[in-house]
């Protein structure tokens, strides 16, 4: 099973424009099943009109090489695959003796409902992990996504948060902007933001987390400021999902800036790179283009 849910950054089926970040929600990091292209739109207020789930999660913090290159390894999260030995001593590591045995069969069914989007009954699951097995990066991630899948905002925000403290990763920090997003909490929003910047991360936790903090911004009428944040660059070949995202909030900030030549254009190049995404219809009648 897969770290890679998000995801992150685990994401899914096809569906947004970029205009929200549900789409990383649904991967745990490191996961084989790449629920990318699945993106949708939530709108400034929360609450679901697409599905953008995805989240993407690469390497961990610890003192030991060899543990960081297996968290590397992408997590099979199909049900019934064998958890990877780094999870299962990640879970010794941090569980009383007398409860591991537990805490693995929870956070096994919680995978195997998460694989299958069953998210409610992943976060069953891992709810009953997590009082089992606290310390257990793997437990509070999936939960958090679990969560966040389910619009359980406050709980999602509060286990990705703690997933990053324990591993110092940055992945889902995207998903922890757009549960913010969602509880309407817009001073905390930049502030996470700009912790993401300081901390760093890899080029799609980055643009997934453009794709949110500009998305806001867009909503608050803050076009200038979105621009800053989302402006494309180079709009190469074979760009992957998540600049394509990020391509779409840059062609509704540049249209709702009144340049309908530059949105078309990047809307063109999304078109180039893939003319079969679920959301690129929502998004060419937007921009009536």
């Amino acid at each position: 099973m897969s770290r890679d849910s998000g995801d992150s950054n685990r994401s899914g089926r096809g569906g947004n424009d970029g205009r929200s970040h549900r789409e990383n929600g649904r991967r745990p990091s490191g996961s084989s099943r790449d629920r990318r292209g699945s993106q949708g739109s939530r709108g400034s207020k929360g609450g679901r009109d697409g599905d953008r789930r995805d989240g993407d999660r690469r390497g961990g913090r610890s003192s030991d090489r060899g543990d960081r290159a297996d968290r590397r390894k992408p997590l099979n999260l199909q049900p019934g695959a064998p958890l990877p030995r780094w999870v299962r001593e990640e879970i010794t590591r941090s569980t009383p003796k007398d409860r591991r045995d537990a805490a693995l069969s929870e956070l096994v069914s919680g995978l195997e409902a998460f694989a299958d989007e069953r998210y409610r009954q992943a976060a069953t699951s891992l709810r009953k992990a997590k009082s089992l097995s606290p310390r257990a990066a793997t437990v509070r991630e999936i939960l958090g996504l679990s969560a966040y899948n389910i619009e359980a905002w406050e709980e999602a925000l509060r286990e990705l948060r703690t997933f990053r403290r324990i591993t110092g990763e940055t992945m889902h920090m995207a998903v922890e902007l757009d549960c913010l997003r969602a509880l309407g909490r817009d001073g905390d929003i930049g502030k996470t933001f700009e912790l993401f910047l300081e901390l760093g991360g890899d080029r799609d936790a980055e643009d997934e987390a453009r794709v949110v903090y500009a998305s806001h911004l867009l909503d608050q009428g803050r076009i200038a400021d979105a621009w800053r944040v989302i402006k494309p660059g180079r709009l190469v070949n074979r760009a992957p999902a998540a600049a394509l995202r990020r391509w779409a909030v840059a062609a509704r900030v540049a249209a709702a800036s009144g340049d309908a030549e530059a949105a078309g254009k990047i809307l063109s190049a999304i078109r180039r790179e893939d003319s079969d995404l679920e959301w690129l219809p929502e998004l060419e009648r937007e921009l009536g283009l």
